[in-house]
């Protein structure tokens, strides 16, 4: 499976809490932090969710 690499560009700060719970599933806590997760249907669903809040580079 390829690694996918996530970027936390804007804060769950102020978003329902729905959206910080997404984040900290992925294991973003830090604006700029980047995670190197597997690329799963899974994982691609979660990006999804809050994807108007990260980066991702395949």
């Amino acid at each position: 499976m390829a690694d996918i690499k996530v970027t936390l560009k804007r804060s769950g700060i102020g978003r329902d809490k729905y959206f910080t719970k997404v984040l900290q599933g992925l294991g973003l806590r830090r604006l700029n932090q980047t995670v190197t997760l597997k690329d799963t249907p899974e994982i691609r669903g979660m990006i999804v969710k809050v994807s108007h809040l990260v980066a991702v580079e395949d």
